[in-house]
């Protein structure tokens, strides 16, 4: 499997950290892990309207495996990503931060998040965050490279 370095794909050796990068991609055994969680969540996802039903799953930095899958509505709007529902459980089963992801869909296939969700997950992840793609893990601050950023750090929702 393919590792970020640097922001770009390399091949990783095993036992072997991304050279300039903060995060450690999740091991073979351990994406297969966050594939599979991710597969059990897509299966309950209410995808009504487009019949694409995805499930995703993140590991914490506490270790916690926390899910989520799309939920659809009528005027698609406010349709909710499936990383939407990991942001939701991450926060309801204690915060931290969010270390690894993958989205898969119908076809067991990863898929990349939204520009919606990749903007909603750089508040919850590190820009070195791995994500998985059918290539290979990909940084999040690779796949939204000009996120947009608070200048003043905030606590729930108020200004520090």
């Amino acid at each position: 499997m393919s590792g970020t370095v640097s922001g770009r794909h390399a091949r990783e050796e095993p036992g072997r950290a991304p050279e300039a990068s903060g995060a450690t991609p999740p091991a073979d055994e351990d994406w297969a892990i966050l594939v599979a969680a991710a597969r059990t969540v897509r299966d309950r996802s209410y995808s009504p309207y487009s019949r694409y039903p995805v499930g995703a799953a993140a590991r914490t930095d506490s270790g916690r495996i926390v899910t989520g899958c799309n939920v659809e509505n009528a005027s698609f709007g406010p349709t909710l990503g499936a990383e939407c529902g990991v942001l939701s459980q991450l926060h309801a089963t204690g915060g931290g931060r969010i270390t690894a992801l993958v989205c898969v869909d119908a076809a067991d296939v990863p898929i990349l998040p939204c520009g919606r969700c990749r903007q909603l997950l750089v508040d919850h992840a590190d820009p070195e965050t791995p994500v998985l793609s059918p290539e290979g893990p990909i940084a999040l601050g690779e796949l939204l490279p000009h996120q947009w950023k608070l200048t003043e750090p905030t606590q729930h929702g108020r200004r520090a």
